[in-house]
């Protein structure tokens, strides 16, 4: 075991706080020598031990948002008992502390609210962002994650309410990628909210007033992002559920001066292209000559099309011809050349075809090889776009994205028994195995958890200056090809989560050597690149303290 410094800590101090508590497993010498004596109970017990108590009082919660708190609760105690036990149990609590059960949280989150954890920074802190980020105890942040509420999951702006988002994703960068959990801040950009019920909740706890705009919203983002920059230098900032009117944007303008990026575009084009790659090896069919067609055309969406976009160029395929590889369909229908009520992230796959209103009809009509759900709206996928996409390819790559689970396009066993057992199915949230005529498929999870956690392990291994789209193409090359011949004999289109920890690790060395080659940072590659990388990573095991 590593022993480590408690910078002071002994006492109740010490038993408070989250990062260095052990609980009953403080050993007879520890006591004494930290001041621990008589404030716990006389018997010491190993984690393992801890973890046959906790285990049994979470399955004694009845519901996933009594699990949540129970989960949230611990975590608040005691971090590494925490991270043991959701990194021995994963398949069982990913859905808990995120999709899907962490969108009902954020809809209650003021109601179930317990302890603040992370920063809340608001309109009201403009000129004075930089003295919150110094009041954060922990000075070597490397990952911030963000968000201001506006677009959570498939539930739309939830406000302050959103902070459960960051909280959730930052648990995941620990338990799938090994990042140490003081190496991670939260933090809610509580702008005002334009939902009038939270509005009048008198147990919201965020700004009740409707959302700022404009330049003094964008100097306020602005701020933070300078000032994170001089306080945690080494930092990476991942923006989190922003509209879309502010995600295109604000990754536009920061991506090229700081270390940053938007999971909703970056991370899910990521797990997506990695799944299309997947595809090539069950239908022969290569990515270049694939047609996709999305529906949805926000910033998963669109996000998507520009990552399958730079990877078939980086494949030889000029950037007009990959264009038309990608198809949008949105609330108005086809996105096409001659409409005049395109905003301009969807210009650039705006093609030359007649209108068309529908999904079914752009199906029909382009015979794509795959569909991609990223609109939010639950069972759009119908039984007649399945069924046409069945009958158009011997093998439909059918990907429900939408979180959470309430809101996928279409559900695993409806697609399984539209297309006869024949599609390749990918969901945003986890469906369980599907048996049909004797059959057992089992659904792949088209999850960000399968690619940022790795990302920004690879930079912080690195101490990259910026995140950049070939990364993200990288990390989807890397996660694809660790899908196993008898992943793809199952269905499954991704690895199976219990090797999250090897996935991330993976990823990580392959991103950190793209900003080595690209001379993305002023640190030496080592050596043995996967060695470093996997050595950084954070191991929920006890240290010895004395």
């Amino acid at each position: 075991m590593t022993t480590i410094h408690l910078h002071g800590k002994r006492g109740v101090e010490l038993l408070h706080d989250p990062l260095f508590n052990k609980g009953t497993a403080f050993t007879e010498e520890e006591r004494d020598a930290l001041g621990l004596r008589g404030l716990l109970p006389p018997r010491v017990t190993t984690q393992d031990q801890q973890l046959v108590r906790v285990l049994d009082n979470y399955h004694r919660k009845e519901s996933p948002l009594e699990k949540y708190i129970y989960l949230v609760s611990l975590q608040e105690r005691n971090e590494s008992l925490f991270y043991r036990l959701v990194m021995t149990n994963l398949e069982e609590m990913m859905p808990i502390i995120y999709t899907p059960t962490v969108g009902l949280a954020c809809q209650k989150y003021g109601h179930i609210f317990r302890r603040p954890r992370g920063l809340y920074l608001t309109r009201n802190d403009r000129g004075r962002i930089k003295l919150l980020l110094q009041s954060w105890p922990q000075a070597d942040v490397r990952i911030i994650v963000i968000t201001d509420g506006e677009r959570i999951l498939g539930l739309g702006d939830l406000g302050a309410n959103g902070m459960g988002i960051p909280v959730g994703k930052l648990a995941l960068y620990t338990a799938c990628a090994g990042i140490p959990p003081a190496q991670c801040l939260p933090i809610m950009l509580d702008v005002g909210t334009n939902n009038s019920a939270l509005i009048a909740d008198p147990l919201y706890l965020g700004l009740p007033e409707p959302r700022l705009r404009g330049p003094e919203y964008d100097e306020l983002v602005g701020e933070f992002v300078e000032a994170a920059q001089q306080i945690f230098p080494k930092a990476c900032i991942q923006f989190e559920d922003f509209g879309n009117a502010n995600a295109f944007r604000l990754l536009h303008r920061f991506r090229d001066v700081a270390c940053t990026f938007n999971d909703d575009i970056q991370g899910t084009a990521g797990v997506t292209l990695a799944g299309l790659l997947s595809t090539e090896r069950i239908t022969g069919i290569p990515l270049a000559q694939q047609k996709i067609l999305f529906l949805g055309a926000g910033e998963a969406g669109i996000g998507i099309g520009d990552l399958i976009v730079e990877a078939l160029k980086l494949q030889g395929v000029s950037e007009s011809d990959a264009r038309r590889q990608c198809w949008f369909v949105d609330s108005k229908g086809l996105v096409v050349k001659s409409r005049t009520d395109l905003v301009e992230h969807k210009l650039r796959f705006a093609h030359d075809h007649a209108p068309m209103k529908t999904l079914l009809e752009a199906v029909e009509a382009l015979k794509p090889t795959s569909i991609v759900g990223v609109s939010g709206m639950p069972q759009t996928f119908t039984e007649a776009v399945v069924r046409a996409m069945a009958q158009i390819n011997q093998r439909p790559a059918i990907f429900a994205l939408s979180n959470p689970t309430a809101n996928a396009e279409c559900t695993a066993e409806q697609c399984y028994s539209w297309t006869d057992g024949r599609a390749i199915f990918a969901s945003g949230s986890p469906f369980a195995p599907v048996t049909l005529n004797g059959v057992t498929h089992v659904p792949g999870q088209g999850n960000n958890s399968y690619i940022f956690p790795g990302v920004g392990l690879g930079v912080i291994a690195s101490e990259s200056t910026r995140v950049t789209d070939e990364m993200f193409y990288t990390a989807a090359k890397v996660l694809a090809d660790l899908v196993t011949d008898d992943d793809l004999k199952l269905g499954r289109i991704y690895p199976d989560l219990k090797r999250i920890r090897e996935v991330s690790a993976a990823i990580g060395t392959a991103v950190a050597q793209v900003a080595f080659d690209r001379g993305l940072t002023t640190v030496l590659c080592p050596t043995d690149l996967r060695a470093h990388v996997e050595n950084t990573m954070f191991d929920p095991k006890y240290p010895d303290y004395i």
